[in-house]
C-alpha cells in the first residue's frame, strides 16, 4: 500500500478581483475553494481543468509562494506554513517546480550551466568539483550534452529549454516535482519526447508528480489518478482509466468528449452542450457547474454537492452520480 507524501486539507485561498469582475461577491475571487487531496509516493496525480480554474493557484500554495486563506498541507505529516526559515529552505529541496513556458522561465543572461547549476549554489551544494559533476550528470540525463551547457538560452529549441528546466528542477533530486502545464508552449512531436522524458525521470529517481493540464489526452498518458478542477473546486477524483472510461460529473464529461480522435469511426463522443461561462453566476448557491451543466435539475441550483464515493477509488462532487449523471 503507498503512503502519502502531500495531504491537502480543506484548502482555500481568496484574491481580491476589480471593481466589476464578480459583481455581487465581494469582489473576491475564490481561486481554491476548499480542495482536500492526497498525493501518494511514486505516483502521478493529474490535476485537470479550463484555464482559470485555480490550477496554477495551487501550485504555488504547494510550493509556499502564496499562503492559504484557509487549510493547510502536510508533506510528510509537517504542515508546510508552519514551517520557519530553515526548514522551509528544506522543504523547498524536496519540492520543486517545471514551468509552463521554457522561454520566459530561464534567464536570457545565464548559460544553461549556470541556471542548472543555480539551486546548488543557493542550497550551499556547489562544493568545488563536486558541483560540476552533479550538473554534468544532470545535464546528461535529460538528454543535453557538456557542450550545450555553455550555451545561452535564445540557442536551444523549445523542447532542449524545456530539458534545461527539468534539469534546473532534478538537480537537488526533489521527492515531489509540480509539472504545470509542462507541455503546453511545445509542438506536438516535442511535447512526446518530454513526457516520454518525464515518465523515465520517474521511474529512475523514484519521483511523485502532480501534473498540471488542461488537456485530458496528455493527462490520460501521463497519470495513475486525476482530479478534475473546476472554480476552485475537485469536482471528480480516480483513477485514470475509471475516470476516462466512466466519467461521472457531467463536467469532466465535457473535458474528455472535447478531446478530438485520430480514428473518425471511433470518434463517437459528442460534445455536450455546456452553456458560456457567465462571471456573474461565480460561487452562487448550490452546485458550481449548475449554470453550465446540460442535465442540471431544482435541486442543483439549491443544494451544493460534496465530493463523495460514486464507485470504488472513485468520488465525484455531483447529485447526479449515483445515476452516471448525464449518461
Amino acid at each position: 500500500m503507498k503512503q502519502t507524501l502531500l495531504e491537502i486539507i480543506e484548502l482555500k485561498k481568496s484574491l481580491g478581483a476589480r471593481s466589476g469582475f464578480s459583481r455581487g461577491n465581494d469582489n473576491v475571487v475564490r481561486a481554491v475553494d476548499g480542495v482536500t487531496l492526497k498525493i501518494q509516493r511514486a505516483e502521478t496525480l493529474g490535476l485537470v481543468g479550463e484555464s482559470g480554474c485555480g490550477k496554477s493557484t495551487l501550485a504555488r500554495l504547494i510550493v509556499r509562494l502564496d499562503e492559504p486563506t484557509e487549510g493547510s498541507i502536510l508533506f510528510d505529516n509537517e504542515d508546510i506554513f508552519s514551517l520557519k526559515v530553515a526548514r522551509l529552505k528544506e522543504y523547498r529541496r524536496s519540492v520543486q517546480m517545471i514551468f509552463q513556458d521554457p522561454y520566459s522561465s530561464l534567464n536570457p543572461r545565464r548559460t544553461a550551466g549556470d541556471i542548472i547549476g543555480e539551486p546548488l549554489k543557493i542550497h550551499h551544494l556547489a562544493a568545488r568539483g563536486a558541483g560540476g559533476k552533479k550538473l554534468r550528470e544532470m545535464a546528461q540525463l535529460v538528454g543535453l550534452n557538456e557542450e550545450q551547457l555553455q550555451r545561452y538560452p535564445h540557442e536551444f529549441s523549445g523542447g532542449q529549454r524545456q530539458r534545461i528546466g527539468i534539469a534546473r528542477a532534478l538537480i537537488l533530486r526533489p521527492r515531489l516535482i509540480i509539472a504545470d502545464e509542462p507541455v503546453s508552449a511545445l509542438d506536438l512531436s516535442v511535447q512526446a519526447q518530454i513526457l516520454n522524458l518525464l515518465q523515465s525521470l520517474q521511474n529512475e529517481l523514484e519521483l511523485t508528480y502532480l501534473f498540471i493540464t488542461h488537456d485530458f489526452g496528455v493527462v490520460r498518458h501521463m497519470s495513475d489518478r486525476i482530479a478534475v478542477m473546476y472554480l476552485g473546486k475537485i469536482v471528480e477524483l480516480g483513477e485514470t482509466a475509471k475516470i476516462c472510461e466512466a466519467p461521472v460529473h457531467p463536467y469532466t464529461q465535457a473535458l474528455i468528449a472535447a478531446v478530438p480522435e485520430i480514428d473518425p469511426a471511433k470518434n463517437i463522443k459528442k460534445r455536450l452542450a455546456t452553456a458560456d461561462f457567465d462571471s456573474t453566476h461565480l460561487y452562487s448557491t448550490g452546485c458550481s457547474f449548475f449554470p453550465r451543466c446540460p442535465c442540471r435539475e431544482d435541486m442543483c441550483a439549491k443544494q451544493t454537492p460534496i465530493l463523495e464515493e460514486c464507485g470504488p477509488d472513485h468520488l465525484a462532487a455531483c447529485h447526479k452520480a449515483e445515476k452516471k449523471a448525464c449518461n
